[in-house]
């Protein structure tokens, strides 16, 4: 299963996959049209240090034995049974929270106004995730764990 790996040795946390993912998921999809919409776009994806000069961009690690998804008490986490995805149906989110409070990463978030709750989708309109096309120095990789480690081993 493909996933968006970091390699924190590259990664600056300029917060370029933030402001890209957030414009992604924008009504606009447009940065200055995107700054004045109401409610303002959340990022699904967030940089941080994680000690001095080493930086990590985080998202869904879409885990394969997923707290958010045994948590979730109203079935609108899930694994998608083609693609191995953790998903996410707002139909069926009652906004528990307990997704956001079982994620190991912080990656799952909510969305206030709605009271639901939001997580990476790697972008499916996409052939590349918004987060992983913005990166400038090339930290954020989409594919498998082999192919992530054969790149950061070269």
């Amino acid at each position: 299963m493909k996933k968006i790996y970091c390699n924190i040795k590259k990664c600056l946390g300029c917060g370029s996959c933030e402001i890209a993912c957030a414009i992604e998921h924008s009504k606009s999809r447009e940065l200055n049209k995107s700054i004045a919409e109401s409610p303002l776009p959340v990022k699904r994806r967030k940089a941080e240090f994680v000690e001095e000069s080493v930086s990590i961009s985080t998202g869904c690690h879409h885990c394969e034995n997923a707290a958010c998804v045994t948590a979730c008490m109203s079935g609108a986490m899930y694994k998608d049974k083609k693609t191995a995805l953790t998903q996410h149906d707002k139909d069926r989110c009652v906004g528990c929270w307990m997704c956001i409070m079982t994620c190991p990463f912080g990656a799952v978030t909510r969305l206030r106004e709605e009271k639901i709750v939001l997580k990476c989708d790697l972008c499916p309109d996409r052939d590349k995730p918004a987060c992983v096309e913005a990166c400038q120095t090339k930290s954020l990789f989409l594919g498998t764990l082999k192919e992530f480690t054969k790149i950061c081993s070269t």
